[in-house]
């Protein structure tokens, strides 16, 4: 089964840029420091909101001879208190240069996030402070917004190792969440069933339970019997000729002299493959990775001497000499021995899932009602729409109506006749019809006047 590796976890990989790549998760070649012109590592991503800039940060530094020389001879308590920072001011200047580029691209990044927030809560045009604003985040030093100073260095630096050591207990947390809903909603469903079929379904429960406990015992992780079984399974060696040196070297994958966070959980995998099984029914491959994750842990707690997060070959022969590498009692207890959560904080954590679901119910309740509403505005609209159409085509109609009484008739032969002005004057007949009226009935046309002669006195 291979190592499965949960995003986000501090990788924290190969000196010797030494303290520092256990700070900032950076992989470096022992042999040989890195050409300015080479292509730069990519690590894992540490899952930092910043990552992209630290890594980059370090790319460039890994470029500057005099830098490397201080870091080798740097400890751990020189990086995380900032004293290593002040070399910061004897690195070439091409060096210094593309660190200023890098923080300008890194503040402008900032600058687009925070206008992104601002626009989504405010008004567009609200005048927003970017200098105050840039003080919440902790990873650069916001005076200097378009050089990369010493204290950017150290910030970036302590804020990192802050960021990376907390990864371990937001996880036990998330974990803990989740093991507290999965017995929530076990308990639920019991709950929801019949007494028959209740009962079926805890004996169902306890069967699993009692499938998954049973398996082989399970090594303390570092312990000797742990690594005889790495050399023996995985390796192949004879488990009466284990050598640690000689183990230390063969898992020293890339053989820069220590192992790290990624190499040590590989070393656990054997182990893992004892209790879980992704095609169980009963084995949850979330509680595996903490498994995992609990496993790394106790190694580092008990090898792990100076806590940089990375065991060197003096830690690791050094835990190889104490009483309990060899004196491990009944081996590793796992998840299931040791509850995540105790009964206390599961009522509590049941109390908040009901607070929640009260108040999702209740604004359920009031969108439901917005809902209603909205429909009955919806077929009021449509009724006063139909109503329009309908006073519309009436409109229409009539207006159609007064067209057609206003137009003149026609004969039948489609030649339009014309009405006098008023109904009572009789309709003249054309001058050619006149033959054929009765001379009794036809009319003489009315002589005018005679106008009376006048004489010359009247002129």
């Amino acid at each position: 089964m291979p190592t499965s590796v949960p995003r986000g976890a501090p990788f924290l990989l190969l000196p010797p840029l030494l303290m520092l790549s256990a700070v900032l998760a950076v992989p470096v070649d022992r042999a040989a420091p890195p050409q300015e012109d080479s292509q730069a590592t990519e690590t894992p991503d540490t899952g930092l909101y910043y990552h992209r800039y630290l890594q980059e940060v370090i790319n460039v530094l890994e470029t500057d001879g005099h830098f490397r020389e201080k870091l080798q001879a740097a400890n751990a308590e020189d990086i995380k208190s900032g004293k290593l920072s002040q070399e910061l001011d004897f690195v070439s200047h091409n060096v210094r240069t593309k660190l200023d580029e890098l923080k300008r691209q890194e503040v402008s990044r900032l600058r687009m996030l925070l206008k992104a927030k601002m626009d989504a809560k405010q008004e567009p045009n609200l005048q927003v402070d970017h200098m105050n604003l840039l003080k919440q985040f902790e990873h650069l030093d916001p005076q200097y917004q378009h050089t990369f100073e010493a204290r950017d260095l150290e910030l970036l630096i302590q804020t990192a190792t802050r960021d990376l050591a907390q990864y371990d207990a937001a996880h036990h947390e998330e974990f803990k969440r989740y093991e507290m809903l999965k017995e929530h909603e076990r308990r639920r469903y019991l709950e929801s069933l019949g007494e028959e079929q209740r009962k079926e379904a805890e004996r169902k429960l306890q069967e699993q339970q009692r499938r998954h406990r049973e398996h082989p015992k399970v090594n303390v992780p570092g312990s000797q019997a742990q690594l005889k079984e790495v050399w023996e399974e995985l390796d192949g060696l004879d488990p009466n000729r284990f050598n640690p040196k000689t183990f230390f070297i063969l898992h020293d994958i890339n053989s820069d002299g220590v192992l790290d966070e990624q190499e040590l959980e590989a070393l656990f995998t054997k182990e893992l493959e004892k209790v879980y099984d992704p095609k169980n029914e009963e084995d949850d491959m979330r509680e595996m990775e903490e498994e995992r994750l609990r496993m790394r842990e106790h190694v580092m707690k008990n090898v792990d001497t100076n806590q940089d997060r990375l065991v060197t070959l003096e830690e690791f022969l050094a835990s190889t000499q104490r009483k309990e590498f060899g004196d491990t009692g009944e081996g590793w207890k796992t998840v299931e021995m040791s509850p995540a959560y105790t009964e206390e904080e599961l009522k509590r954590f049941e109390e908040e899932l009901a607070a929640r679901e009260a108040e999702l119910n209740a604004r359920a309740q009031r969108l439901s009602q917005e809902t209603e509403a909205l429909g009955r505005s919806q077929d009021r609209l449509e009724a006063q729409k139909r109503e329009l159409q309908q006073a519309v085509l009436q409109m229409e109609q009539r207006k159609q109506q007064l067209q057609e009484q206003s137009a003149p008739p026609s004969k039948p032969d489609g030649q339009l006749q014309f009405r006098a002005d008023t109904d009572d004057a009789p309709v003249p007949a054309p001058a050619g019809d006149q033959k054929d009226v009765p001379a009794s009935e036809k009319k003489v046309p009315e002589q005018p006047p005679e106008l009376p002669q006048l004489d010359s006195q009247h002129l």
